[in-house]
């Protein structure tokens, strides 16, 4: 009985409270995000992949995180120099997360470069 009772109360944490963009994310699409600032505790997160668009102009990076309010994307640095573009995201979580369920939710944004990425290798600033 208590390990149905427990079992019952971990499957209504996972179900209440996710939002959508967390179940499409499980897809395997990624769920787009653009960065929200003014986060708690903004820390570098790493991304899984970087790729260019629109005539190298802009990339879409990828990245593993959580679900919101948890896990919000608080700002994107960019620094670009002649041999490469450093891209650096930051993550925190929103004023009044409360509660906050584990589950892994597949991110994207899109970040606008002051030039075309060209030959220019694209490196992630949270891996330093």
């Amino acid at each position: 009985m208590i390990r149905r009772t427990a079992a019952l109360a971990a499957t209504v944490l996972i179900m209440v409270g996710v939002p959508a963009t967390a179940s499409a994310a499980s897809t395997g699409t990624p769920a787009p995000v653009k960065p929200q600032g003014g986060t708690i505790d903004p820390h570098k997160v790493q991304w899984t992949s970087a790729k260019p668009i629109r005539n190298g102009r802009y990339l879409r990076v990828t990245w593993w995180s959580g679900v919101e309010p948890c896990s919000v994307l608080d700002r994107v640095s960019v620094k670009e120099s002649r041999g490469k573009v450093t891209v650096t995201l930051y993550e925190g979580s929103a004023e009044g997360a409360g509660m906050c369920v584990m589950l892994a939710v597949k991110k994207s944004t899109i970040v606008k470069l002051r030039a075309p990425l060209g030959d220019r290798r694209v490196v992630d600033g949270a891996k330093r």
